[in-house]
């Protein structure tokens, strides 16, 4: 049975989990793509709304978790290797984390107006800036699964891939339950 784009994947091995969340953010690029052409013929209607909020909540949290994973788990095994070209890719990898996160804080409040049902989004930003961090998200997803993810995988043993699933899994919860307790 496929793995569903929105399912979170059950899987000892945090590879596993990091490639499902890739197909997890192409898909929400493609909801974003879906809730921009809505808006710019539609406007923000209450589909465009849910749209913008289930779009706003996975780049806002979900992928936030994926890169902090691949800089506590993937990134250091590869640069302390020490191979040149490893090292430079990693460190690209590492800048582009930055400047998805750069790019997002400039999505971000857009669609939280448009989550919240407010109509002062320019739709023309939005899509220009939707491009360039979807540019973006495609290239670095492209180096990390050519380059990256292969040379990790090969070098951690099945243990220490299981072993980085569970901190991940335990992570999470910890932050779900952390917000339970928050929560009114």
């Amino acid at each position: 049975m496929p793995v569903s784009a929105t399912r979170p994947v059950v899987s000892d091995d945090g590879f596993d989990v990091l490639d499902a969340c890739h197909r997890q953010m192409l898909f929400t690029l493609g909801k974003l793509s879906a809730l921009i052409t809505r808006l710019a013929g539609i406007g923000p209607d209450e589909e465009a709304q849910a749209l913008a909020r289930e779009v706003f909540d996975f780049f806002d949290t979900t992928v936030r978790r994926h890169h902090e994973d691949e800089e506590r788990h993937v990134f250091p095994p590869l640069v302390a290797a020490g191979d040149p070209d490893t090292v430079q890719a990693v460190l690209r990898l590492a800048q582009d984390h930055d400047w998805l996160e750069e790019d997002w804080m400039e999505l971000q409040p857009q669609l939280a107006a448009i989550a919240a049902g407010q109509a002062w989004c320019n739709v023309e930003v939005l899509r220009d800036g939707a491009a360039v961090f979807s540019a973006l998200l495609h290239d670095h997803i492209a180096l990390e699964e050519s380059m990256i993810y292969p040379q990790a995988r090969e070098r951690l043993r099945e243990r220490a891939r299981c072993d980085m699933g569970r901190e991940m899994a335990a992570r999470r919860r910890a932050e779900r339950q952390q917000g339970r307790r928050t929560a009114p």
